[in-house]
């Protein structure tokens, strides 16, 4: 871990819910917290893409695209034309100009958007014309490379993939994906669900079936290995729901029930070998989380976020410690130390001191 994350880290260990505090005294060091930014909607943004302290985009319901370059003191709504009845549940953005936005839903609804200006002009370059697709998460293993998942099309979930930045997309093979569970999907909860590291490496989250499983790739989505997990499932509300990988061998897994009246025990795991296994946390968070991140620069550090609270690993997933109560349904940090998060009724934050 880096100085700067390792003393980000240390601070958040000691964070208390984000309240209102009084002003440190004159050398304390204040304490890292999520300050929330006036967002001018009441839009909820499960799609979240940090750049930079300065700049990050989201993207939620009604057809709803956000995008600050000024560290959340001023929000643009550059949602594409015409999309106010799309679900928009991820995006990938390159920078502060260039950004892929994915609609979910069955049949049409299934999109995906490409801007190169900022969000001024967007260009359609994905419509889903299979009834029995249904695609949940995007995510860019570099500027050219990507990939899309859709729950499970007669039997196996089916990756859609890019080698042009987004500008054109084909559906690939089938046959080197494993057979899908019965009830199996993945979840459109905080684009999170498919996840890369490095150039070729790609992992995908599911529940609803009888076990929670990630599934991982290391050809960009062409063949595909199995593994299960001992976060809960058996459920359609229950499974792994987001994914974070640090580099191609350290993960994490954060999941649960969604449903707000059951408990999610176990609703974290650990892999030290790129997804071939999962343990257990130690100290799991203490319910459902949707959301999750490497703090940049550390080897150990990572933040949970759901609809219940924010959570701190400092030991690579095997303790979690909840430092914050606000609602968030997804969350993303950046090599600068930019630390965001957003959820429901136009939440967006920025972890600042």
């Amino acid at each position: 871990m880096g100085p700067a994350a390792a003393a980000l880290a240390a601070a958040l260990v000691v964070a208390a819910p984000a309240v209102a505090e009084p002003a440190p005294a004159h050398g304390e060091t204040p304490t890292p917290r999520w300050a929330l930014k006036d967002s001018g909607t009441d839009a909820r943004f499960r799609g979240l893409s940090a750049v930079s302290r300065d700049t990050a985009w989201v993207a939620g319901s009604k057809g709803t695209v956000l995008r600050t370059t000024d560290g959340g003191a001023l929000w643009r709504n550059v949602s594409p034309p015409g999309a106010g009845d799309l679900e928009f549940r991820d995006i990938e953005a390159f920078d502060a100009r260039r950004a892929v936005v994915l609609a979910i839903g069955e049949g049409e609804a299934s999109r995906v958007y490409r801007t190169e200006d900022g969000g001024i002009t967007w260009t359609e370059s994905f419509r889903n014309t299979d009834a029995k697709a249904f695609y949940d998460c995007l995510t860019f293993l570099d500027r050219r490379h990507g990939l899309a998942v859709s729950d499970p099309v007669d039997g196996r979930f089916r990756i859609l993939s890019t080698s042009d930045g987004g500008r054109s997309w084909k559906v690939l093979p089938g046959d080197g994906m494993p057979a899908a569970e019965d009830g199996e999907a993945g979840f459109a909860a905080s684009g999170q669900c498919l996840v890369g590291s490095g150039p070729r490496d790609v992992w995908l989250a599911t529940g609803g079936g009888a076990t929670a499983r990630v599934l991982h790739s290391a050809d960009r989505g062409l063949t595909w290995t199995a593994t299960g997990t001992p976060v809960p499932a058996g459920d359609p509300a229950r499974g792994v729901f987001a994914l974070a990988f640090r580099d191609r061998t350290h993960g994490l897994a954060v999941g649960g029930d969604y449903r707000a009246d059951q408990a999610s025990p176990r609703a974290a795991a650990v892999s030290p070998d790129g997804g071939r296994t999962w343990t257990t946390a130690d100290r799991p968070p203490p319910a459902y989380r949707s959301g999750v991140t490497w703090l940049p620069r550390s080897r150990t550090a990572a933040l949970a976020v759901g609809p219940t609270g924010t959570d701190l690993t400092t030991d690579g997933g095997r303790t979690w410690r909840t430092l914050d109560t606000g609602s968030y349904d997804t969350v993303d940090c950046t090599p600068d130390l930019g630390c965001w998060a957003s959820g429901e009724k136009g939440r967006i934050a920025r972890l600042e001191r």
